[in-house]
């Protein structure tokens, strides 16, 4: 009984830590069983009367000696497959020697290039570049951008160059005396006609060798491998990837410490990865900081160990080719949250980590809410229709498993949040969109205005009337789209459904180690109408299986104007908001998991629902 038992036990332990979700928690019971079951064989003389598959099931040797080598190298391979998963990429690949180059936030004459260089015998270092279509031209088109005479290990011989002077919408390439080669495009001239266009990819959460393969190269990505393979058939390459967090897990599978060092290597066995080709190297990389960057739904602020040696490398890494801070002069001396312009778009990318403070009721620090509350009330130039808002964690509450690490654990700090939203949308003729990863799912969420819900009130307690209420698509909606991961377990288990009226789905797709976002805004016509026109295209693994659309009206005559206010007044909504169209579906490949099969049949609950008019939010 005890043989069978703690092979059963190491079994399932194992399949569900190298093939569902990688969690420390698997480890000692792995190891722990496998230990139970090589004592409980070396202690028994007996043999089993089982037959050949009863023994190959249960690990019970038997008379049979072929099928009990068999089932005991079957759990011999459990325990080796863990350790391998464990241990491979942390003692083999301590990657001190990398060399690399990648750029990172570029605008349409000025380009960030963050490099690394541990072999002092190659210094001085040269970098120079060069427009592309000098590719066949003499030496002399190569201009010189800087020389590094020293790096050393306060910044893990990392450094950065800034080329400037560049032309808009061109191509260039750089070179650095290392031989690290590599290429960029710049954005187009803001006041150009082309600045109404953009494309760019969002994700977040990736793990080498997740899946795990024995036969793979433990510091492969695959999501990553997935992504570049679908873009390169796009007709244009994206402008960039937002990756929204959880570039590294220093604490998952195992955490090995908590020194600088620790958190360095792990940033750079990233960064080391073969699954970075040509195409995914030279896409610009614009990251936000979340929970695994530092440890597990972080809460403790920014001076509290191991957060300190955790942002070290962040900083070297990702914040120092990021768009800058729009503060430094308070709390924000890491560049941790930025904003920028890119063509059509104004970017807001939160911190939700390292200022939010559960007793004081905030994610994000008063400075940084101070700064968001400027940047959406701030005018745009009149091509910029859109402000795009990133927070690492969902803004919905709809998750139930771990709402208090999202900001359904801030519903008062939300509110305001939203308000300043829907206040920017009626008075900028902006719209705006927000972004978000952690999940390891995803989800499309609308927060309609319902001014007679409170959503830091128990739903119970609230009237029947406002809990049942029909809340339509209006101007002044939000829309959520959340995703993850690039390249991580998802989620089988279904925890997203409704929270009450201003939490609204769109749709929920769960399923897919492998899942990121295409935003593209270009102009267009809606409905006979004149719009700049977002459109975000879900890609599960390599397939685009979900696309939905939303729009800005470019310009609207007085005279339709005035009709259009004096409706709105009497119906008690703003003009501006009228002049949103509500978002609509234009693909949708999905079919429903048979977890939605059987609650849906059994127990008649819709989980995937996508209806725009919500009566009975409750499931």
């Amino acid at each position: 009984m005890l043989t069978s038992s703690s092979s059963f036990l190491l079994r399932l332990a194992t399949f569900l830590f190298l093939r569902w979700a990688p969690g420390h928690a698997f480890v000692p019971i792995i190891f722990t069983s496998l230990a139970v079951y090589s004592t409980s064989l070396y202690f028994s003389s007996k043999k089993s009367n089982n037959g050949t598959i009863k023994t190959l099931l249960t690990g019970v040797p038997s008379r049979q000696s072929w099928a009990t080598h068999i089932t005991i190298l079957i759990n011999l391979l459990c325990g080796l497959f863990t350790a391998d998963f464990l241990l491979r990429g942390f003692i083999l690949y301590p990657t001190a020697g990398l060399r690399f180059s990648r750029v990172g936030y570029i605008t349409h004459n000025t380009a960030e290039l963050l490099l690394r260089e541990p072999d002092a015998s190659l210094l001085p270092l040269s970098v120079s570049y060069k427009e592309a279509q000098n590719e066949d031209s003499d030496p002399t088109s190569w201009i010189h951008a800087a020389t590094i005479d020293a790096l050393d290990e306060s910044t893990d011989y990392t450094t950065t160059v800034t080329f400037t002077n560049l032309s808009p919408s061109s191509s260039y390439h750089y070179a650095l005396s290392n031989n690290q080669t590599g290429f960029f495009i710049t954005s187009p001239d803001p006041d150009s006609s082309a600045a109404n266009r953009l494309s760019f990819l969002t994700s977040s959460c990736m793990k080498p060798n997740f899946p795990y393969d024995p036969r793979r190269h433990p510091l492969r990505i695959p999501g990553l491998e997935k992504m570049t393979s679908a873009i390169s058939s796009l007709p244009r390459l994206p402008s960039f990837m937002l990756f929204l967090g959880d570039f590294i897990y220093i604490d998952v599978p195992q955490r090995f410490g908590s020194s600088v060092d620790h958190y360095r290597s792990e940033y750079r066995r990233v960064y080391s990865s073969p699954s970075w080709t040509w195409s995914a190297a030279n896409l610009p990389w614009i990251h936000t900081l979340d929970d695994h960057e530092i440890a597990n739904d972080w809460k403790h602020g920014n001076s509290t160990p191991p957060y300190p040696a955790a942002i070290d490398p962040y900083v070297h890494y990702h914040a120092s080719v990021n768009p800058p801070a729009p503060d430094v002069t308070t709390e924000n001396t890491k560049h941790s949250y930025t904003m920028f312009t890119n063509g059509p778009a104004a970017f807001f990318l939160l911190d939700t980590r390292s200022y939010r403070s559960p007793d004081d009721e905030t994610i994000l620090g008063k400075a940084q809410l101070n700064a968001l509350l400027s940047f959406l009330a701030r005018p745009e130039p009149p091509h910029v229709r859109w402000k795009i808002v990133s927070s690492s964690v969902p803004f919905t509450r709809n998750w139930h498993a771990g709402t208090a690490d999202t900001w359904g654990g801030f519903l008062s700090e939300r509110r305001v949040v939203f308000d300043a939203m829907r206040a920017a949308q009626r008075a900028l003729d902006i719209r705006v969109v927000l972004l978000s990863g952690d999940r390891h799912e995803f989800a499309a969420t609308r927060f309609p205005t319902v001014p007679e819900y409170d959503p830091l009130v128990d739903s119970e307690s609230q009237s029947p009337r406002i809990q049942n209420q029909e809340v339509l698509e209006s101007g002044e909606d939000l829309v959520e789209f959340c995703t993850g991961p690039l390249s991580m377990f998802y989620v089988p288990v279904r925890t997203y459904y409704q929270s009450g009226p201003d939490d609204v789905p769109i749709k929920y797709l769960p399923d897919g180690n492998t899942k990121f976002g295409l935003v593209e805004i270009e102009d267009g016509v809606v409905d006979g109408v004149p719009s700049s026109v977002l459109t975000y295209s879900l890609y599960i693994d390599e397939n685009m299986v979900w696309k939905y659309r939303l729009s800005v009206p470019l310009a609207l005559t007085s005279e339709a104007e005035e009709p259009a206010a004096s409706a709105d007044a009497a119906a008690g909504t703003s003009a501006a908001g009228a002049l949103l169209p509500p978002g609509e579906v234009l693909v949708d490949k999905t079919v429903d998991g048979w977890v939605d099969v059987i609650a849906k049949r059994v127990f008649g609950w819709d989980v995937m629902r996508v209806e725009h008019a919500s009566k009975d939010w409750v499931v």
